[in-house]
């Protein structure tokens, strides 16, 4: 018996050890803002003070006179989720993409909760802040459903609203969820994720996002894992709930009455491509383009084709006078 305590002893102690290690070896601390300013913000970039504590980043391309094209990025995503729209775009519109709470170089106070009406109430305050009367507004997954919730709340300052495989319709269990997302299922694997370094997770989650891994680049995953250190996001990131962005209904999406696009990727594994089937159906003379081999992300993936769509439908759709 005492062999058998001592053996067991030994595996304990060795488990520790590399159980420590391991630790040692993924453990993330933060990245000040200071130091992620100074490498993503650009020549465009800005920041606006929002009432409960969140500075907003944006940045801005394009004729200030223009009309505005406000971008809002997914879960985890920042304003350099547009890179490939923002030239096609910034030619005949004031382009904004803007950092949302608990993401790239937006700051938000502790204990901050990712919800459709925070975003909404965060966006609306932006854009009395930056004298937006009127704008089109484009949301990619995450984004997208803070898109059409604005839509609903602030019908007068749209002049379009764009959905690019946007959040929101009860989606079907994935076959295969990333690592990552089947983590956060558990308080202590969000725990564990608000600590580390999640690059190797992140990696594996945009790859299976997109039709293509080959767009994925080990650049494009650090951008993204620096962006998620930022003091206080990952604690965001973890605390979001499923659905934050709230529940689609045909009944609701009924009210939109602006123009509106939909994009959506046929291959998009995590909101299938029926979601933007359904919010075309659902919005009164909604405009659908699917897009075969594609995934979660066209803005990443074919961004020129993807934003030539938006630039024709913007201009079949001008502001009113």
């Amino acid at each position: 018996m005492t062999t058998v305590l001592k053996v067991l002893g030994v595996v304990v102690a060795v488990l520790a050890v590399l159980a420590v290690a391991a630790w040692l070896k993924l453990r993330g601390p933060d990245i000040p803002y200071a130091e992620l300013e100074a490498k993503y913000a650009g020549a465009g970039s800005g920041f606006v003070d929002l009432p409960g504590g969140v500075r907003i980043h944006y940045q801005e391309t394009g004729n200030a006179a223009a009309r505005p094209v406000v971008l809002l990025h997914g879960f985890g995503d920042s304003f350099t989720s547009w890179e490939g729209w923002v030239p096609v775009l910034s030619t005949e519109y004031r382009v904004i993409t803007l950092d949302l709470p608990g993401h790239g170089l937006t700051r938000a106070p502790q204990g901050y909760r990712l919800t459709a009406a925070g975003v909404v109430d965060s966006l609306e305050a932006f854009a009395a802040a930056r004298g937006l009367t009127s704008f089109a507004l484009a949301g990619n997954s995450l984004g997208g459903g803070a898109a059409w919730n604005y839509a609903l709340k602030h019908p007068e300052r749209l002049s379009a609203l764009i959905l690019v495989d946007a959040a929101g319709w009860p989606q079907q269990p994935a076959a295969h969820l990333p690592l990552a997302f089947r983590i956060l299922r558990y308080r202590v694997g969000r725990w564990f994720l608000s600590h580390i370094d999640n690059r190797p997770l992140i990696a594996d989650g945009l790859k299976d996002d997109v039709y293509d891994p080959a767009v994925i680049t080990p650049a494009f995953v650090d951008r993204w894992a620096e962006f998620q250190r930022a003091p206080g996001h990952r604690a965001i990131l973890m605390s979001i709930a499923p659905g934050a962005m709230g529940v689609a209904s045909s009944d609701a999406l009924a009210a939109i009455r602006v123009p509106t696009l939909v994009l959506h990727g046929e291959s998009d594994t995590l909101i299938g491509v029926e979601s933007g089937r359904k919010f075309a159906a659902a919005i009164p003379g909604a405009t659908l383009i699917t897009y075969a081999h594609v995934g979660h992300l066209p803005q990443v993936e074919i961004p020129e084709r993807s934003a030539r769509d938006v630039a024709a439908f913007l201009a079949a759709h001008p502001a009113a006078p």
